[in-house]
């Protein structure tokens, strides 16, 4: 049986975190910046690089991690529900820019267009016999024009992506000094790129730079918000202002504690199957 501390992959994988994935057989092959995961489904990773990666967060003490979220019955049931669901650690560039894809989509379009992109400016390589597109470096975005990069499918979200890959290519972005900063020093930093909001700053901070305290808040976020907790979390907007984004972060962190995202992703997973949404 299934426990909370057992990791499930493919819960994991199809969470809403990551998109470059897919299943062939018994195995979980995914695209994590420069390298490619081999993931069984008891977890084991190969990678085609042969680098060390913790990509399931197995340095978390998940069991005070649970502990520490279950604060009302309907957390403990997306718990239950879910388990071992994990907060995936992802290589910080193409989170980024795959967030920053994301803004007002859906899951198959985004991964269709960071397909594109790997297809057009990635580097090809084989690997357990099958093909695969490395997600492109930075430098190879930072040179494209907005056209080449519109022509994968991101449309206005073009000269974003160009932005942030000219960003982290001058080091005004530096991801390993963030993963060292405060949760405010690390999103104020993030926000500056442009094309980069509250929502898509939440995920990168959360999965990949290594801050459990974000909450990603999106259209999904808010209906869990309204339905299960509207005596806690009043919502005066449809649409959440910069200010009110950050007063609803306090109250969330205040209820969920200091590992606020492992919430938010046990509540995304259960609602979205609730509604039998499509993952990968």
């Amino acid at each position: 049986m299934q426990n909370n501390y057992t990791i499930n992959v493919e819960n994991s994988i199809n969470s809403g975190q990551v998109f470059l994935w897919r299943k062939n057989g018994n195995y979980w092959y995914g695209i994590n910046g420069q390298d490619i995961l081999k993931i069984s489904d008891s977890g084991s990773i190969r990678s085609y690089q042969n680098i060390k990666t913790d990509f399931f967060r197995k340095r978390d003490n998940i069991e005070k991690i649970i502990k520490s979220i279950s604060k009302d019955s309907i957390t403990k049931k997306a718990v239950k529900q879910y388990a071992g669901l994990r907060i995936l650690e992802q290589d910080p560039f193409q989170c980024l820019i795959s967030f920053i894809t994301s803004s007002n989509s859906n899951i198959q379009k985004i991964k269709s267009s960071l397909e594109k992109m790997s297809k057009k400016f990635g580097i090809k390589v084989k690997f357990d016999n099958q093909e695969f597109f490395l997600f492109p470096k930075p430098e190879k975005l930072a040179n494209a024009s907005i056209n080449e990069i519109k022509s994968c499918g991101v449309g206005y979200r073009a000269r974003f992506i160009k932005e942030a890959a000219n960003r982290t290519v001058l080091e005004k972005i530096n991801f390993e000094y963030l993963k060292k900063s405060s949760y405010q020093d690390a999103k104020d930093e993030i926000c500056l790129i442009p094309g980069v909001g509250n929502k898509v700053a939440d995920c990168v901070l959360l999965f990949s730079l290594n801050k459990l305290e974000s909450f990603p808040l999106d259209r999904w976020m808010i209906r869990i918000l309204e339905k299960y907790y509207s005596d806690k979390f009043q919502l005066k907007t449809k649409t959440i202002t910069e200010k009110q984004y950050g007063i609803l972060h306090e109250k969330i962190v205040n209820h969920f504690g200091p590992y606020a995202g492992y919430s938010q992703q046990f509540l995304f997973k259960m609602e979205r199957e609730n509604y039998q949404k499509k993952w990968l």
